[in-house]
């Protein structure tokens, strides 16, 4: 079962991997880039400031701050505790992919960091709007998505990677949005 598991997760991993072009990827270079998302960041201080002011803004980073230590740092408890080697380090697959990133990244991948930090993000925000800025909130969530599936197209991440970070960064961002909001509660 393990065994075929594993299989479905590297034939997904060409599938998709192999639909990239090199006109598309500078736009998944960017997206995976964790730099990229600063103009983001920005809005979203913005638009929490303009609702709960510096004490919610205060308390909103550090929030977030420790959503993404929990999710970093559990998916690199999980890459070492796991020890499956990404794609890029894989010699059945190294010379098939398309490796868009010149860079593999440290030698482990389950599971991904970029997609459970930007998933948790996303789903900490999407709680914060999805009653005032709805279209907003589900935009933060396709982004969340489209980082993670950037992961997959540069060929650093397999399917599965992604998919089990995206889950941890929603159970944390849950998580860390319930906590946030009772902390605001409690010190109002």
């Amino acid at each position: 079962m393990k065994d075929t598991l594993i299989q479905y997760d590297k034939d997904l991993f060409l599938f998709l991997n192999g639909l990239g072009t090199p006109a598309w990827d500078g736009f998944w270079m960017f997206m995976t880039d964790k730099w990229s998302a600063i103009p983001l960041y920005v809005i979203l201080l913005v638009l929490v400031y303009r609702k709960y002011q510096v004490k919610g803004t205060l308390i909103l980073l550090v929030a977030v701050a420790l959503l993404i230590t929990c999710t970093d740092q559990l998916s690199n408890f999980f890459k070492y505790g796991f020890a499956r080697p990404r794609p890029c380090y894989d010699l059945d697959l190294s010379l098939v992919l398309r490796q868009v990133k010149g860079y593999c990244g440290g030698q482990y991948g389950f599971f991904s960091a970029h997609a459970a930090n930007a998933m948790g993000v996303g789903i900490f925000f999407f709680q914060l709007f999805r009653d005032n800025r709805r279209y907003f909130a589900w935009f933060l969530l396709l982004w969340a998505v489209m980082v993670g599936y950037s992961r997959i197209y540069i060929g650093v991440h397999y399917p599965l990677d992604v998919l089990a970070g995206m889950a941890v960064g929603t159970t944390f961002g849950w998580i860390f949005s319930g906590l946030y909001t009772i902390v605001l509660r409690k010190t109002a």
